[in-house]
């Protein structure tokens, strides 16, 4: 079993971890500020995103692209460090937006809630947004359970999708424009839930995918955000890892650290906004994996 580290505490609420430049960013929701801590714990507010700061990216020439969820835009950050509309996905999506993967070429995918998930309303499936490198948006896929984390494999032809309340991880091929072919059950983790109570459906299901990530050999890194760990899965879904988190839930990860090889975990108590907005307590984790 991995021995798991703290690495920084104090904040609202973390999520969309990324290594980058000897570093890992991340966003802090409720104090509204993307981060960048470095292995020792040290750090560095970034920038402050008013709406809501969430999934992250980086251009091929180097601008920070950035979630807004409230006002659902991609943001850019510019060489003076201000913010700009990369792009404004409102049209296209429900609730607020999610986590976002930017790939080698500058272009992002976006997933938003498809509903008010702080309000309690019943569940609601959501689009997955590509927004190109000039700011172009369109829908890439339909009808995901909760669209959360994205991971790239096979060189960039395969987009794997967390569906939180799917019980599952969706599959895409990726085509030559950027366009996602028909979805598949990359990793499945039983039924497919029914029905419109949230509470009933995280009852139902085996794992609650949030935060993901690639690992080298093909295997893609889960925070299981309702069991307090995460697991490393094979295609098909079978479990060949686990980093288990105590009392802490886990909801977003990231591989980085200066070997490649430590799992950065962000953990909190809970996901639920009036728990977490005026609260102190979510931390930053880590474990050689």
């Amino acid at each position: 079993m991995a021995i798991v580290r703290d690495v920084a505490s104090g904040f609202s609420f973390l999520e969309c971890p990324r290594w980058h430049d000897g570093r890992l960013w991340l966003s802090d929701f409720y104090t509204h500020r993307v981060l960048a801590v470095d292995e020792s714990g040290a750090v560095e507010t970034i920038v402050e995103v008013p709406g809501q700061p969430s999934g992250l990216g980086w251009l091929p020439e180097g601008q920070l692209l950035v979630v807004s969820m409230r006002d659902r835009r991609v943001l850019r950050q510019e060489a003076d460090g201000t913010l700009v509309e990369h792009a404004d996905l409102s049209r296209l999506t429900t609730g607020h937006l999610n986590d976002m993967l930017v790939d080698d070429s500058g272009r992002a995918y976006v997933g938003n809630f498809g509903f008010d998930l702080m309000a309690g309303d019943p569940p609601r499936t959501a689009n997955l947004v590509r927004v190109d490198p000039d700011g172009t948006t369109s829908v890439a896929a339909e009808d995901l359970a909760f669209p959360n984390g994205m991971a790239l494999l096979d060189g960039g032809a395969t987009l794997v999708v967390a569906e939180s309340f799917g019980n599952r991880l969706g599959g895409y091929t990726v085509l030559a424009g950027g366009e996602l072919a028909e979805r598949s059950d990359w990793a499945s983790f039983g039924p497919a839930p029914t029905g419109e109570d949230l509470g009933a459906i995280l009852s139902s299901v085996a794992v609650v995918p949030d935060g993901i990530c690639a690992a080298p050999d093909g295997t893609v890194w889960v925070a299981d955000a309702d069991n307090h760990r995460a697991i490393r899965v094979a295609e098909g879904g079978k479990i060949v890892d686990e980093v288990g988190t105590g009392e802490l839930q886990v909801y977003a990860c990231a591989l980085g650290g200066a070997d490649g090889a430590t799992l950065f975990l962000c953990a909190a108590p809970s996901f639920a906004e009036h728990e977490r907005r005026d609260s102190r307590e979510a931390v930053l984790l880590a474990a050689k994996v």
